[in-house]
């Protein structure tokens, strides 16, 4: 099973798995480069084929703090779906990334013509997000939290 079988694809079903796969352009992105930024005009979005990418959450006068990191499989970026089309989020490659490489407009598009087609993409989008919400919400909470404090988020 490849990457693109398995994570955000792998939950379409197989003819709507299709069609997203075909608007797909092989891409590979040096480790340390910077994908995009918070508040960035989300243009695209990547399924990690290999490598690993961190999404990050900008906190005044620090480092910008790491929520979660992706790998194989995971879709990278989900504001390109949503108005008004700026990620909540930044990014940076971990390692040299490969990836499948959407264009936003073209598959927003393809959505719009096929309801069905946008209902399968816009659930499995969906799905990510409620995930990356939930350890984005552990994670500031471990990270902030004052020391000896139950937050309710990840043992680790």
């Amino acid at each position: 099973m490849t990457p693109l079988q398995r994570g955000f694809l792998g939950a379409l079903p197989p003819g709507h798995r299709d069609r997203l796969a075909a608007f797909a352009r092989d891409v590979s992105i040096p480790a340390g480069t910077r994908i995009f930024e918070e508040g960035g005009s989300a243009d695209r979005f990547w399924i990690i084929r290999s490598g690993g990418a961190a999404l990050d959450v900008h906190v005044p006068g620090r480092r910008p703090a790491v929520v979660e990191t992706l790998g194989e499989g995971d879709l990278l970026g989900w504001s390109w779906l949503f108005e008004p089309y700026r990620w909540h989020l930044g990014a940076r490659a971990r390692s040299t990334l490969v990836a499948a490489e959407f264009d936003a407009g073209r598959v927003r598009a393809a959505c719009a013509q096929d309801p069905a087609f946008g209902l399968a993409v816009t659930h499995g989008v969906a799905a990510v997000i409620a995930r990356r919400l939930a350890a984005t919400r552990a994670r500031l909470l471990d990270l902030y939290a004052p020391p000896g404090t139950d937050t309710g988020g990840t043992a680790g």
